[in-house]
């Protein structure tokens, strides 16, 4: 009789990736599925696009109160003239949809004028911004076959021409820090490495997280009259002090929060802070469209609500706290200031 209790209770013990017991705390909840002033999402990703697809996004956009979606998986050329049109034709004051740029042959003669002469095209087409994804500093290579840094001068004509053309480059370099270090008890997101082994980089895959972010930063002080958008907040969410000595060193760089409310979350005080002296320069951003999950994101900047889980515990095993901010500061992130970046809105 005693084995089989033991046995029983063995068995039902829950692994550590598992265990999440409800909390027992008993602690005002506000939940909010709908923000409280119309926003501009900077950060979505949307391919391919049609008429019915942007049918179904606008009835989700609404319900959340999204006044407009920008896209970043535009591509170039005619593929996202292609969309622009079909934007135009539909829905013009919702989606805004941001140019990509092909690598390939960078290197060869002439590849830097052509890439910032179709940069040029893109945006006469309608092409509200620049985005550039994470494969550059990791995947690209050049004609030669050698790593593209994200600062390689052969794309210093791309930058140059977005200033020029007055659009935003919003761009994502390496990924958090933890997926450089060592899978073990001290790193802070073994149990989505664990689940998630392809983010996992290693120390010089394909180099130190630390060479990619001073490649960008390098750029951004480069190019000062280049108006430039870290993703997820530079990937400094968990350390603001640092944020803080970039954003003071490099006025034309803003930040955006696509899924990096999780840490920000943790921190409300230091985070509040950090909103209220750059409450200019920040953008509301997502990254993965699922609906559901724009509630955490304003639950952590509108109320004060105390220790709530995230809506990924593999993410973010930690609970949250609001912060609270005040209307004037919620209006500006939500959509003053990406206003301020495209004009085209009204």
């Amino acid at each position: 009789m005693l084995a089989s209790g033991m046995a029983c209770a063995q068995q039902s013990k829950p692994a550590y990736d598992e265990y999440d017991p409800p909390s027992t705390l008993k602690v005002p909840e506000h939940l909010v599925n709908r923000a409280k002033f119309p926003f501009i999402d900077v950060h979505n990703h949307q391919w391919p696009m049609s008429k019915s697809s942007l049918q179904d996004l606008v009835k989700e956009m609404d319900k959340m109160n999204m006044r407009v979606m920008v896209n970043l998986s535009g591509g170039s050329g005619n593929s996202l003239k292609k969309m622009l049109d079909l934007i135009k034709e539909n829905y013009p004051d919702r989606f805004l949809v941001f140019a990509n740029i092909d690598f390939d042959g960078i290197g060869e003669a002439g590849w830097s004028e052509r890439a910032a002469k179709q940069l040029a095209e893109d945006v006469k087409n309608g092409a509200a911004g620049l985005k550039i994804f994470k494969n550059l500093g990791f995947s690209v290579m050049d004609n030669r076959g050698k790593r593209v840094p994200v600062d390689d001068p052969r794309l210093d004509a791309i930058w140059a021409k977005a200033g020029a053309l007055k659009i935003p480059v919003l761009i994502h370099t390496a990924d958090p820090k933890s997926f450089w270090d060592p899978m073990d008890g001290k790193n802070e997101r073994l149990m989505e490495l664990q689940t998630h082994p392809q983010r996992q980089r290693g120390p010089n895959n394909p180099a130190p997280w630390d060479t990619l972010i001073e490649e960008q930063h390098r750029m951004f002080a480069k190019h000062p009259q280049t108006t430039f958008i870290a993703a997820h907040f530079g990937w400094y969410p968990n350390d603001l002090d640092k944020l803080d000595e970039l954003l003071t060193r490099l006025p034309n760089v803003l930040v955006e929060m696509g899924a990096v409310i999780a840490e920000l979350g943790r921190q409300p005080k230091r985070a509040r802070a950090f909103f209220e002296k750059y409450q200019d320069r920040i953008l509301f951003g997502k990254d993965s469209w699922v609906p559901s999950e724009y509630a955490t994101y304003f639950r952590v900047l509108e109320t004060d609500d105390e220790y709530f889980p995230y809506h990924k515990r593999y993410h973010a095993f930690w609970r949250m706290y609001g912060m609270g901010l005040p209307d004037a500061i919620l209006k500006k992130v939500y959509a003053e200031n990406a206003m301020r970046l495209f004009p085209m809105i009204r």
